[in-house]
């Protein structure tokens, strides 16, 4: 993800050429490092120590044993390497899922470009298919040492805010809308505030990321987004939907007649234009709101996957063919998502939630 559209001098990233920001401390395209020893001079945190994941099982990350070696198959010893090839295993981070029911899930994955995962997902359901269920999506912008930690805490925190009660208005639709819409704007302001609690006061590069959000209650379907990760509707059978408008360069661009295409794979293609964070100019949810009456997917993902498949169509036939070939269970299903954005050359964090709706 960018930094929003700023004025600082442009160069270039020595190890892959592609354009920077002299403020940046991390390479967009191929996540190295160009700060050496660069680092808020308080620090919200260790960043040697990595964020406690907790899987849906419920579990911390740390308590379970590293898998095999990605790169070989081989053992991981107890140093955290590879007792084979000498690979660094990875961290809990870098790739985690969660599924609190089953049809609901959530993957998030470093990708294959970046040296840290900034995305973040949290979740939550009802156990009955298409009851209730909380999709939040947090990218972190790159430019910071500390968004990687802040975008995990705002999604957890606009979450559980979500989870906290049903929206139930004065007995009317539209009240009912009303009330979801305030919750979703309350769990905006609680992500807000879960960034700043992780951002050094000192910090030349506060801590920012993207915001969004759906709700999914009794047939109502609100989504609330701030920033360019997205969230779309594919009923089975009826056109797909995009239930958000990025707040970027690019929408503004597309809305003035430019060509997605184009629009979208332009030098500016990923400067958001709003923003969670210290710096942000407003960060008060879009939403829209659908009333969902049959089968389908609720996707919810960062730009790490729709960089590849932008449109509701193609993407909701993505989606639908993904699924197909994975039983229609949604875990698996996010899983073969990120797993196909990986093989399009992984340049970015990827994240992706799904609810099926029988």
């Amino acid at each position: 993800m960018d930094v929003a559209m700023t004025s600082t001098t442009r160069t270039v990233c020595p190890s892959c050429g592609e354009p920077v920001s002299d403020a940046d401390l991390y390479c967009e395209s191929c996540g190295a490092e160009l700060q050496a020893g660069a680092a808020p001079s308080t620090p919200a945190l260790d960043t040697d120590t990595e964020p406690t994941i907790e899987l849906h099982t419920g579990a911390p990350a740390e308590a379970f044993t590293p898998g095999p070696c990605r790169s070989c198959g081989g053992t991981v010893g107890a140093d955290g390497y590879c007792e084979t090839c000498g690979t660094k295993a990875s961290k809990p981070r870098d790739h985690f899922s969660e599924q609190p029911a089953p049809w609901v899930a959530a993957v998030c994955d470093r990708g294959i470009r970046h040296s840290r995962n900034e995305d973040a997902v949290a979740i939550a359901a009802d156990p009955e298919p298409g009851s209730r269920a909380l999709l939040v999506v947090c990218d972190g912008v790159s430019s910071s040492l500390d968004s990687d930690v802040a975008s995990l805490a705002a999604a957890r925190a606009a979450r559980d805010v979500l989870a906290a009660g049903h929206a139930q208005g004065m007995g009317t639709e539209s009240s009912r809308e009303a009330a979801v819409i305030a919750r979703l704007n309350a769990a905006a302001d609680a992500a807000s505030d879960a960034v700043l609690q992780n951002t050094s006061p000192d910090s030349p590069n506060p801590a920012s990321c993207t915001f969004v959000a759906t709700v999914l209650e009794a047939g109502l379907l609100v989504a609330g987004v701030v920033g360019d990760s997205r969230a779309y509707w594919f009923p089975d059978n009826a056109e797909a939907v995009g239930l958000t408008v990025d707040d970027s360069w690019a929408a503004e661009l597309i809305a003035t007649g430019v060509p997605r295409h184009e629009a979208e794979t332009g030098p500016q293609a990923h400067a958001i234009t709003r923003w969670l964070g210290k710096d942000a100019p407003d960060h008060t949810p879009r939403t829209t709101t659908l009333r969902v009456d049959g089968p389908g997917w609720l996707l919810v993902c960062s730009d790490g996957l729709w960089n590849y498949c932008s449109e509701a169509a193609p993407l909701a036939d993505l989606v639908r063919q993904t699924a197909a070939a994975n039983g229609g269970e949604p875990l698996a299903t996010s899983s073969a998502l990120v797993d196909w954005a990986n093989a399009q050359g992984g340049q970015d964090n990827i994240t992706v939630a799904l609810a099926r709706l029988s």
